[in-house]
């Protein structure tokens, strides 16, 4: 099983998995043309995509869900509450999906995840492919047992680093905003996304990305620093989901 990202952050987010001849996409927060060229970079194409999952209605991560899936052809699988957002209304193929049943894509299996975030029905995705599972977590202002047990034992995790506190108190943001991020239902600090990757068990991770990184609030340096306090592990071992650039592909083995 393979991954890859378009972009992470709050300029837009999508991310690419493939097993065999499947290939999913994961949220699509940039317009169709910036998701071409994003795609091409992979060597892929929109034909070459089995179907978008949409995790949240938000517009970094679904801006460019409706014009690729009606452009392509391309099923779009997301929760009920989700599928009530206007923009997600014109889809070539709506597949709704039940948050706490797994289902299955060509050659991967898809356990959706809920997760607390100031949205219709959020959910993350745990993605598995034979004894191969990515977990993909962004997007949740805290985290539960729920969500510990479902990414448990990954080999491969995109887990958010969305601020650091400090940056975030003294930074450009209203009070409004800065409280809702920083609430149990806005998004994980660096201080969070460590201690989550402390309860979970992480001895089979082969990759770690740290994701949706916030450019205002947060410094990729703070982040890292935080995770290597539990891991223990060389930065070469840790990814950055990049907004401009994501990340190449990476093989889960």
């Amino acid at each position: 099983m393979e991954f890859a990202s378009l972009g992470s952050g709050s300029k837009g987010n999508a991310t690419i998995i493939r097993a065999q001849d499947t290939v999913i996409m994961i949220d699509c927060g940039f317009s169709m043309k910036e998701t071409e060229i994003r795609l091409a970079r992979l060597d892929l194409s929109p034909t070459d995509l089995s179907a978008i999952l949409v995790t949240h209605e938000h517009g970094d991560h679904i801006k460019g869900v409706a014009a690729l899936s009606r452009k392509y052809g391309m099923p779009a699988f997301m929760t009920h509450g989700t599928a009530r957002a206007k923009s997600l209304l014109d889809l070539a193929t709506l597949s709704l999906i039940c948050s706490h049943q797994p289902f299955e894509i060509g050659a991967l299996t898809v356990q959706p995840v809920v997760v607390p975030h100031d949205s219709n029905e959020p959910v993350q995705y745990v993605v598995s492919h034979e004894a191969r599972k990515l977990g993909l977590l962004t997007d949740l202002g805290s985290f539960t047992p729920h969500v510990v047990a479902h990414y448990a034992k990954c080999q491969a995790l995109l887990l958010e680093c969305n601020h650091d506190l400090e940056m975030l108190r003294v930074g450009p943001y209203p009070p409004s905003l800065k409280r809702r991020v920083a609430g149990d239902f806005g998004h994980l600090n660096n201080q969070q996304a460590a201690a989550l990757l402390a309860e979970v068990n992480h001895s089979n991770l082969q990759h770690l990305v740290v994701s949706h990184i916030s450019e205002q609030n947060n410094d990729p340096q703070l982040a890292l620093n935080e995770l290597e306090r539990v891991i223990d592990q060389d930065r070469d071992w840790i990814v950055l989901a990049d907004q401009d650039q994501g990340f190449s592909w990476r093989t889960i083995v």
